[in-house]
C-alpha cells in the first residue's frame, strides 16, 4: 500500500476517496483547507495538514514523504471560471504547475488529477465520447482543465514524473454543497427543498452522465491501488439523462411536485456528454452500480436530515 497525500481531501470528491482509500489500506494524508468543525471523510487514522494550495510553502511542506499525490481540488467552479477566467488561470493552472514542479522536486512517483468528462470534449455531433476523441472545449472552466492535462504531459515528458487522469462525468451524492453553483442535483434538490421553481437552462433536452459519488471514489481507489496501464481514462457510468429526465426522478424521490422556471441556455453549455468507460472496464473490476434514482434517495436524506 501506498504514502498518499489527497489534495483537496476535505472536499466533496476528495472526502470519498480519502475513505475508499483507507478501507483498501493506504495511509492517507488530507491537504485541504481545515475549517473548524468535524472533517468531511470518515476514516480513521487520516493525517490532516491544513494548509492553502496557492501556497507554495504549504504545499511543498505536504509533499514531503509522499509516493502518491491526487490532486483533486479546484480553485473554482463553471461559473465561477466564467466569471473571471483569469482567476482560473491565476489559481487553478498556476498552482498546479507549480504543484507538479514540486512533485518532481520531492521525488513523487505517481500523480492522479481529476479532470472534467463532462465540459472537456465540448460540443461535437457524438453521442457518446472516448478518450481518443478530439476535446474542444468552451468555457473558461473545460480549458483550464485542458491546459493541466497538457502540462502533465510535459512533466511526464521532461522529468519523467508518471501521471493519470480522471475524466469524471457529473458527479453527485452526500457532501456536496448545494449552495454551490455546480451540481445540478444537489442545486435541484435544494430547490425542492425551499419549495422553489427548478431553474432549468433551455428545454430540458440537454444530456449528462450522472455518477454517483460512492461509486467513483471506489473507482478511483481502484486505480491506485493496482495501478494504471493508461495515463487518461473516462470515469462516468456511460448512461446519458437528460434535465427532464433527471426532474421525473426528483419527483418521484421526493414525493413532491415542482415548477420548472425555463431560462435561456448559457452560450458555454455543451447539449450531451455521456461518457464511454470501455477502457476503464477492460482493466478494473469496479463499476458504477448506483442507479440514479437510490444515489438521488441518498442525497436528498442527507440533505434533508441535516435541514
Amino acid at each position: 500500500m501506498a504514502d498518499c497525500l489527497v489534495i483537496g481531501g476535505n472536499g466533496f470528491i476528495g472526502s470519498h476517496v480519502v475513505d475508499s482509500l483507507v478501507e483498501r489500506g493506504h495511509h492517507v494524508t488530507v491537504f485541504d483547507r481545515h475549517r473548524q468543525g468535524p472533517s468531511r471523510f470518515e476514516g480513521r487514522a487520516v493525517e490532516v495538514v491544513s494548509g492553502d494550495f496557492l501556497n507554495a510553502a504549504d504545499v511543498k511542506k505536504a509533499l514531503r514523504g509522499q509516493e502518491v499525490v491526487l490532486h483533486l481540488l479546484s480553485t473554482t467552479d463553471p461559473a465561477t471560471a466564467e466569471g473571471d477566467p483569469t482567476m482560473d488561470i491565476r489559481t487553478n493552472i498556476t498552482s498546479s504547475v507549480q504543484l507538479l514542479s514540486a512533485c518532481v522536486d520531492a521525488g513523487v512517483s505517481k500523480v492522479y488529477y481529476a479532470s472534467s468528462g463532462g465540459a472537456i470534449y465540448g460540443d461535437q455531433d457524438k453521442k457518446v465520447f472516448r478518450e481518443t476523441d478530439v476535446t474542444l472545449p468552451v468555457s473558461p472552466y473545460a480549458i483550464g482543465k485542458q491546459a493541466i492535462e497538457s502540462y502533465l504531459r510535459y512533466f511526464h515528458r521532461t522529468h519523467g514524473l508518471d501521471s493519470t487522469t480522471f475524466r469524471i462525468s457529473n458527479p453527485y451524492g452526500p457532501r456536496q454543497n448545494p449552495l454551490k453553483r455546480q451540481g445540478v442535483i444537489p442545486i435541484f434538490l435544494r430547490q425542492v427543498a425551499e419549495g422553489l421553481p427548478l431553474t432549468v437552462f433551455g428545454d430540458g433536452s440537454m444530456i449528462r452522465d450522472y455518477l454517483y459519488v460512492g461509486d467513483l471514489a471506489e473507482m478511483i481507489a481502484e486505480v491506485v491501488t493496482v495501478g494504471a496501464r493508461e495515463s487518461l481514462y473516462n470515469v462516468g457510468s456511460g448512461v446519458g439523462t437528460s434535465i427532464s429526465e433527471l426532474i421525473s426522478t426528483i419527483q418521484q424521490v421526493t414525493g413532491r411536485d415542482v415548477a420548472v422556471r425555463h431560462v435561456p441556455r448559457p452560450a458555454t453549455f455543451v447539449d450531451q456528454v455521456v461518457l464511454s468507460v470501455e477502457r476503464f472496464e477492460a482493466e478494473f473490476t469496479t463499476r458504477a452500480t448506483t442507479a440514479l434514482p437510490a444515489g438521488i434517495r441518498r442525497t436528498w436524506e442527507e440533505m434533508t436530515e441535516h435541514g
